[in-house]
């Protein structure tokens, strides 16, 4: 059980951090916090770990967090923010991967001793970082609309949650579907399956984890 306690932690401590960096900075602060994420979960990503029976990747809880984030511009400055920030994302690991691409083609000096390490972190399988771009913009873009249509038919607050777990639980559906769709695809249908499932699965958990955290932040004022 050591991991599933300390995911359990460690998911309290990015969803916390995530509402100090609201409180402190404001909007601009979850807008840096987006960009941020997007970079973190696809190094993460690569990590895989035994969590509740199942092998998951480790970058699902960060990841679910930039869903977070963008819930919350979306239900306190609206759409037209939520928007900008996932676009912002979106470049960011633009940015990031083609960066580390090209500082990846310099030949070490002889006394380097991290460039294999760096090689194996940033040379991304072509398809796998393709997957990974795709879902984030099809499925950021999705979550910022359905939360606007919640938030239209349901704009009580005793609705917060229909609107932040209705958004989040199915647009990582959706994440997921096209992820594993152009990452693996041509896996054995099987293995596929197992794939989607679990890393749904998880996704789904983060989703349920960070509902009273877009309450508090809700009722934060920033600095």
């Amino acid at each position: 059980m050591f991991n599933e306690w300390l995911w359990l932690g460690f998911a309290f401590v990015n969803f916390t951090m995530i509402l100090l960096i609201y409180k402190i900075f404001g909007k601009p602060g979850l807008f840096v916090w987006i960009g941020m994420s997007t970079v973190v979960a696809n190094i993460q990503v690569l990590k895989t770990i035994e969590l509740f029976g199942i092998t998951a990747t480790l970058g699902n809880i960060i990841y679910g967090t930039a869903f977070l984030a963008t819930d919350i511009l979306n239900e306190k400055y609206g759409k037209r923010d939520a928007k900008k920030a996932v676009w912002l994302g979106f470049y960011t690991l633009i940015a990031m991967t083609m960066m580390m691409q090209v500082a990846l083609q310099f030949q070490p000096a002889e006394s380097d001793t991290v460039h294999g390490a760096l090689k194996t972190l940033f040379d991304l399988v072509p398809q796998v970082a393709l997957g990974s771009l795709a879902a984030y913009i099809i499925s950021q873009y999705f979550d910022v609309w359905i939360f606007s249509r919640l938030k239209n038919k349901f704009p009580d607050d005793k609705f917060l949650w229909l609107r932040n777990n209705g958004s989040t639980m199915i647009s990582q559906l959706l994440d997921s579907l096209v992820f594993c769709s152009i990452a693996f695809f041509g896996m054995p249908w099987g293995v596929w399956a197992e794939i989607f499932i679990s890393t749904y699965f998880i996704k789904f958990i983060v989703s349920f984890l960070d509902t009273p955290f877009f309450y508090i932040a809700k009722k934060i004022k920033p600095q």
